[in-house]
């Protein structure tokens, strides 16, 4: 064998081994929840938020920027020698065994950083709410009951947090949580706006977390009714929460019981929408029937959502949209973005009793 082949060669060896056995820990849930989750997540993603806490600017969005200057020029460096005929005949292999290795760096990355959090058990069962399945009654039903609370709410003052306000109000909300449930424990917040939020919009993302820099982005253009229950449900990726479902599920808890009047407005609006889809896949004529008992205030709410995405969004949010889908379906979720629509039968069974 050729010496030159050797480091790589070993390199990939070292790592494939790793990579192995992350992947069978990732097959058993409770290992994960014990040993990664509730141990090694929980320390590292303190450390993360503490070092990215120092600087008010998204540190996670520099690194990602980083990341694809270095992929861009290693891509230039290796067609300009292509093309100026410099590669060795042992280029041929070192190369690509280099990116294999660069892929697999990544991937032991994400996983060790936040990405085995997909492998964990439900969260809704730790927190004891069924799955109990509903008929389209009582999903007509649930649907009344939330647009019963928005026209509840509906004088409450609606304000325009900051990414400031929206740190402290939310991180209350969680220490509110945590007297009930401990597993709401949210220590050194780290919430940032995205830098480029054009960019963003445009993709059609509302927040995400950023696996790098343990940092909860929010994306600051949106419309402001929209801000509370989105900087909640990426709180809640900081804790370890990392089906989309799940997600939405512990936003709305933390949200729907916050002591701000326009947080719980938020949380309920959020999941109308949700529940609204829901109902008009499968009744159009309640749909018809409920959305006309909707509040003025609320159907504003509505209007400038939808006005704010048909002004930003674009064919890209289409690909990106289905890029997502495999994506959700690679990290043990096989329903894709359907997923999201699983937060319906949690409101369900959360509020069973008050239908």
């Amino acid at each position: 064998m050729n010496r030159a082949y050797r480091k790589p060669l070993k390199r990939l060896l070292f790592l494939a081994v790793i990579a192995l056995v992350i992947f069978f820990l990732s097959i058993n849930e409770q290992l994960v929840e014990c040993v990664y989750s509730e141990r090694i997540y929980l320390f590292t993603s303190i450390v993360q938020r503490f070092i990215s806490s120092i600087l008010p600017f998204a540190i996670g969005d520099f690194l990602y920027l980083a990341l694809i200057i270095y992929v861009l020029r290693k891509t230039y460096i290796f067609f300009r020698r292509l093309f100026k005929n410099y590669l060795k005949k042992t280029d041929w292999v070192i190369i690509p065994l280099k990116a294999i290795n660069f892929c697999l760096l990544l991937y032991l990355i994400f996983k060790l950083t936040w990405g085995l959090n997909y492998s964990r058990p439900s969260i809704a069962q730790q927190l004891g709410i069924s799955n109990e399945k509903y008929n389209t009654q009582q999903l007509v039903k649930l649907g009344e009951f939330f647009v019963k609370r928005l026209n509840e709410l509906q004088n409450v003052k609606k304000t325009r947090f900051s990414i400031n306000e929206l740190r402290e109000i939310s991180s209350q909300g969680y220490d509110d949580m945590e007297l009930k449930n401990p597993f709401f424990d949210y220590h050194i917040p780290a919430v940032k706006s995205v830098i480029n939020s054009f960019v963003i919009t445009k993709i059609g993302i509302e927040g995400y977390y950023n696996p790098l820099s343990g940092e909860a982005n929010v994306n600051m253009r949106l419309p402001s009714v929209a801000l509370p229950f989105v900087a909640c449900h990426e709180i809640a990726h900081q804790l370890g929460i990392g089906r989309e479902d799940e997600a939405n599920l512990i936003g709305y808890l933390v949200a729907n019981n916050s002591k701000n009047d326009y947080f719980r407005y938020a949380a309920s609006y959020a999941m109308l929408k949700s529940i609204l889809f829901e109902i008009r896949i499968k009744s159009k004529e309640d749909y018809d029937r409920l959305y006309a008992t909707v509040n003025k205030g609320t159907v504003k709410d509505f209007e400038e959502d939808r006005n704010f995405w048909r002004k930003y969004n674009n064919e890209m949010f289409g690909y990106l949209d289905v890029a997502f889908d495999r994506f959700l379906k690679l990290n043990s979720q096989p329903k894709g973005t359907d997923s999201y629509q699983d937060i319906v039968l949690w409101l369900y069974n959360i509020h069973k009793k008050d239908l």
